[in-house]
């Protein structure tokens, strides 16, 4: 925290305190959250089980669809692991760069409304009953994505604030 803010703290009313101590705490648990979501999802993409298992979502999309027209269903999964890794260790160089956080954080932007765009692109993912969206087996596993989107814009956000540091 820079001095200016500090001294500001120190005058505040408690709930100022506490909304920026909440603030801080949420900002941190965001950002380290998704290092540990990318890392772990990032590293399973490296299996075979993880590469037929990503294979109908990735088929689907009309976003990226084409990587199996260069690669295959291995190469493709080793691909994203590899970006899902890289892009959380950017995220987790906030300490040290605030600028590679931001770029990170963009990355998980990018990754979050690729995945989320899946939603929609893959058969069975959303079923309509009622009127009301119902979500299956395909659905279930992407919708935490969205909060993952968010986490992403919020630290991106964080970063870009304080890209002097």
């Amino acid at each position: 925290m820079n001095a200016i803010a500090n001294q500001a703290l120190l005058g505040s009313s408690p709930s100022a305190r506490a909304q920026f101590t909440l603030g801080a705490v949420g900002i941190t648990i965001s950002r380290y959250g998704l290092v540990l979501v990318l890392l772990l999802i990032g590293l399973l993409k490296f299996t075979a089980a993880e590469a037929v298992g990503i294979q109908p979502l990735i088929a689907h999309s009309p976003l990226m669809s084409w990587m199996y027209t260069v690669l295959s269903v291995r190469a493709v999964s080793d691909s994203i692991g590899s970006i899902e890794i890289a892009v959380a260790l950017l995220v987790a160089l906030r300490p040290f760069s605030a600028v590679a956080s931001f770029v990170g954080s963009l990355g998980c932007t990018v990754t979050f409304l690729l995945t989320t765009s899946f939603l929609l692109s893959t058969p069975g993912a959303v079923e309509w009953s009622y009127g009301l969206p119902i979500l299956r087996d395909a659905g279930q596993f992407l919708i935490k994505d969205v909060v993952l989107l968010g986490a992403s814009f919020l630290t991106a956000s964080e970063a870009l604030g304080n890209r002097r540091s």
